[in-house]
């Protein structure tokens, strides 16, 4: 079952739902607006074990090279063939709720994709880091509208919520404005530190 708005006020003043910084006029008619934060990481491929890797391949088995930017006042183009990683400027919270993240039509419409994991997990918090791609070279700023949160009552709670689970890779966001990247290559080298 989705929250519709009241629903989502409800939740908010009852704490089930953190948004923080919240400002009540971004609840639509059943989502939250969050808006893009000024941190981007762009992503090079890279490889331990060769001298060099001119075609530029991203190898799920090694940490990229990343390169972390701020949008400034003039905003950032963001260029076809290529990932970026970005934040959004709120950070949030659920007890209770799944929350789903969506791009926004509106900024869909100029070329651009956002795209995230789309299901949060009950007791996450923080920041949510989200993937942009662009059909064209597309200039942003800091603090557009970015993408939505949706809502939804699951039939039961989870026995651990995702912060409580040693699986989880994702549980520094909330003090972290900064985009998360992946962690797949940790996992799959066993290197990973263990969740308390």
């Amino acid at each position: 079952m989705i929250l519709t708005q009241n629903d989502i006020i409800a939740a908010i003043e009852k704490g089930d739902i953190v948004i923080d910084p919240m400002n009540f006029d971004k609840i639509g008619v059943n989502s939250v607006d969050l808006h893009l934060s000024p941190f981007i990481i762009t992503l090079e491929g890279k490889h331990e074990d060769f001298m060099d890797n001119p075609e530029g391949i991203i190898d799920v088995r090694f940490p990229p090279d990343l390169t972390y930017k701020e949008i400034g006042a003039d905003g950032l183009i963001l260029w076809p063939n290529r990932v970026y990683l970005a934040s959004t400027t709120e950070r949030t919270k659920t007890r209770k709720h799944v929350p789903i993240m969506h791009g926004k039509s509106s900024i869909a419409r100029l070329g651009v994709s956002v795209h995230d994991a789309g299901f949060g997990d009950i007791g996450f918090e923080g920041h949510w880091t989200l993937e942009l791609t662009v059909a064209q070279p597309v200039r942003v700023y800091a603090g557009i509208p970015i993408c939505q949160l949706s809502f939804h009552e699951p039939k039961s709670l989870p026995i651990t919520n995702y912060l409580e689970r040693k699986a989880s890779s994702y549980t520094t966001a909330w003090n972290d404005p900064k985009p998360q990247p992946s962690k797949l290559w940790q996992k799959l080298r066993g290197t990973e530190n263990p969740q308390p």
